[in-house]
């Protein structure tokens, strides 16, 4: 393990143990990457502007450092949970949106041609999180494996190791979800 990775997981493992002052240490080491994997999820959504990539990683971060003791494996465990905390923070943007754009917030605003965009992309983002939870009642590794590899950005094999599958599990697990997603999606 190389020294970064060995320092993330060792202080993931001291967060469990209880010490919270491994926090502060942690958050400089896994902050850039926490990053890319926002602006991952915001680029894959486009036309968000009014949520960001700063402000996706902190969000996240704080409704992960309000959890009592997760049981971090390691640091791709870490990056796997915290892109399904993004994941979810998009997914209630996009709700918010969508109340938003069906007068749940009775304001009457002038829409930007980007404005529509984004409300595009939150039915988007809806579908596809609504298409998730019914995979997820069927085969929940599936939609594991959406996470790691299409909100995270693993590789297959980064996600095989966060999984503890085979890459081939992995390979063929990725097949199947995008054949459901296009499935339900159509219907």
């Amino acid at each position: 393990m190389s020294g970064a990775q060995g320092d993330i997981t060792s202080l993931l493992h001291d967060l469990r143990d209880g010490h919270p002052e491994a926090m502060e240490r942690l958050v400089p080491l896994v902050y850039d990457s926490l990053r890319v994997i926002a602006r991952r999820n915001l680029r894959r959504i486009g036309g968000v502007d009014t949520l960001d990539t700063t402000g996706l990683v902190h969000e996240a971060y704080l409704r992960l450092v309000g959890r009592d003791a997760l049981d971090w494996n390691d640091r791709r465990h870490f990056y796997a949970v915290f892109s399904r905390v993004m994941r979810n923070l998009v997914v209630d943007h996009a709700r918010a949106r969508g109340a938003v754009k069906r007068g749940g917030d009775r304001v009457q605003v002038t829409l930007t041609e980007n404005a529509a965009t984004v409300e595009e992309h939150a039915d988007q983002i809806l579908a596809i999180d609504s298409a998730l939870e019914t995979i997820e009642k069927v085969d929940p590794r599936l939609v594991r494996v959406v996470e790691c590899r299409f909100f995270a950005g693993l590789s297959e094999i980064e996600t095989a190791h966060t999984l503890q599958t085979s890459e081939r599990t992995v390979r063929r697990d990725w097949q199947k979800v995008r054949g459901l997603m296009q499935e339900i999606l159509a219907d």
